[in-house]
């Protein structure tokens, strides 16, 4: 391979990141002309360089160099789309693929599978397995359709699922549910977390054709058990709004800032509470309780790269992040799951200066958001709470159960980083 075509390569890769020259620069621990003369084929990166590329752009050195022949899989990413009205989630779908295939992105579209089963004759009244040929299908044609984006002549492929396979819990008895995961080895972990994000159309309920999960249509109190189904997932929004086009233009935001268009940008607030009631919140159905551990890496100053596991009863999907403030409620942030071989690789490289965060995170969903109340092992009379926005002017209306001390969104001290030192000893005084 000559330099040429490694440096369209970075380059490509550095497009893909929605990174400058300057800002990957950073990044190494090297000047943008360095990264400029790479990606003109005038010289190429030290060995230390390459591995941290790799580590970045989430590629292997190996493929970084172009040593293997086969083509660079594209990215792939899988959003569900749930809730609303069939008609609402078809118009939804409609536009997402209009958008963003005018964006560059290849959009593949799962259709509603209870809608097809409908279709061939298959229904509750009439087959006592139901819910688990609705589940089978499901996850069939979802791994249908990813080995299909794999092999796609594209560089980013975007699959929408009409409704997913956790709606189908709405439908079932917990136990029921429980016994039919356990029946194809599945968790109801992996099962929710194998989508990038959720898109929960508001209301869930109300209208008369309104089924994604049984023929007929959910009742009022189906349409929470569907927002219940989905809650404890990283990235998790409810699209609300007066009227329907008001609703599909914050969807289109939404999953917009979600796919990194035009730039990979986070907006969140955070607020110091009182310690919340756990009795009450386990006892929510709107609420989901899962452990966190978090580890940050080494990284250049104005920069945090960290590793996560997050999960349940001993099931966890691993991520790696890299951030950058931009203000004080907005963060360049680029995020990818990774597997658990890679989280272990990459806890070598963990900050000494830090300790890993240990921490109980309870999601709440309450007034069409997702609200993140951490708890820490080093405070009894506190907890931090963290909300996304869609915009920077958005009004934030907290759950009424949550006693705010002040917002914190702007106090240095309450960031995770900071937080990282109070096991020693750092900011034990807050």
């Amino acid at each position: 391979m000559n330099d040429y075509d490694f440096g369209n390569r970075v380059y490509e890769l550095r497009s893909e990141a929605k990174l400058s020259q300057k800002e990957l620069a950073e990044l190494l621990g090297v000047t943008d002309k360095a990264v400029s003369k790479w990606e003109n084929g005038r010289a190429k990166p030290t060995t230390d360089a390459l591995r941290k590329l790799s580590g970045i752009f989430g590629v292997s050195v190996e493929e970084l160099l172009q040593l293997r022949k086969a083509e660079p899989e594209p990215r792939v990413v899988k959003i569900a789309i749930t809730g609303g009205s069939r008609d609402d989630r078809s118009a939804a779908i409609s536009r997402i693929r209009g958008a963003f295939e005018d964006r560059g992105w290849q959009v593949l579209f799962v259709p509603e599978t209870a809608e097809e089963l409908a279709a061939a004759g298959i229904s509750p009244q009439n087959c006592g397995g139901f819910l688990r040929c609705h589940l089978l299908l499901q996850l069939q044609r979802e791994a249908l359709f990813t080995e299909a984006a794999k092999q796609m002549n594209a560089d980013r492929v975007l699959i929408v699922c009409n409704g997913g396979a956790p709606d189908v819990g709405a439908f079932a008895a917990p136990a029921e549910f429980a016994q039919l995961l356990r029946d194809l080895g599945k968790s109801g972990v992996e099962l929710r977390d194998s989508y990038d994000a959720v898109f929960c159309l508001m209301p869930c309920a109300g209208y008369e054709d309104s089924a994604h999960g049984c023929a007929g249509g959910p009742k009022a109190s189906e349409g929470g058990k569907i927002i219940a189904a989905w809650t404890g997932h990283g990235h998790l929004r409810m699209i609300g709004a007066p009227d329907r086009e008001d609703g599909m233009k914050r969807l289109m935001r939404e999953t917009a800032a979600f796919l990194g268009e035009p730039e990979p940008l986070e907006i969140e607030k955070k607020y110091l509470i009182e310690y919340p009631d756990l009795r009450r919140l386990e006892q929510m159905s709107n609420c989901r309780r899962s452990e966190i551990i978090q580890t940050y890496l080494k990284a250049l100053e104005g920069w945090e790269r960290r590793v996560r596991q997050r999960g349940e009863d001993g099931n966890y999907t691993f991520f790696e992040t890299t951030k950058r403030p931009v203000s004080d409620l907005k963060r360049m942030e680029i995020e990818r799951r990774i597997s658990r071989d890679e989280y272990l690789q990459l806890l070598m490289e963990a900050d000494p200066g830090r300790r890993a965060i240990r921490k109980t995170r309870y999601c709440l969903t309450e007034n069409g958001r997702c609200f993140e109340i951490d708890l820490y092992p080093f405070w009894n009379d506190r907890a931090i709470v963290e909300v996304e926005l869609a915009d920077e002017e958005e009004t934030v209306r907290l759950p009424g159960m949550l006693r705010v001390i002040r917002e914190v969104t702007s106090d240095e001290n309450y960031r995770n980083a900071a937080l990282a030192a109070i096991g020693q000893g750092g900011l034990s005084c807050l």
